[in-house]
């Protein structure tokens, strides 16, 4: 095996403030990344619905913090809507259309890894809905703070 010559370790707390908004308009607050994957935290205020999409390039895995919500996923053989709560961990695969809602009080809160690591906005592209979306657009969303 090869000796590597410097490994990096790097820490980061959660950022109070979020950092972008993503591409289905869940609050983003970016944690970490590496050449291989990438880690956020998201979040979706109540009564909160994304819009619809579908990844080109990248699988995700998601952990949900707290909260409650539900995530719709489609592949052309199948079709599912499930419980999203605390403790319950996702994925979705690459070319699956998605889209995610709270049904609770409170925001949905959970960490989504990403690989290979989130390249950008280009990487999504929207699908028909499940739900109706809560924002038409991103940039139209009013900043939650």
């Amino acid at each position: 095996m090869a000796k590597r010559e410097h490994l990096v370790f790097e820490t980061r707390h959660l950022p109070a403030e979020v950092d972008e908004l993503g591409p289905d308009t869940s609050e983003i607050r970016l944690l970490l990344r590496n050449e291989h994957a990438s880690m956020v935290h998201g979040s979706l205020p109540p009564g909160g619905v994304t819009l619809a999409i579908r990844h080109k390039t990248v699988h995700e895995i998601w952990y949900i913090l707290g909260g409650e919500g539900e995530l719709w996923r489609r592949t052309e053989q199948q079709e599912e809507v499930v419980h999203l709560r605390a403790g319950v961990a996702v994925t979705i695969p690459l070319g699956v259309a998605f889209q995610c809602r709270t049904n609770s009080g409170v925001a949905l809160r959970f960490i989504m890894c990403t690989t290979p690591p989130w390249p950008g906005h280009d990487e999504a592209e929207i699908v028909d809905a499940h739900w109706p979306a809560t924002y038409d657009l991103p940039h139209q969303r009013e900043d939650s703070n």
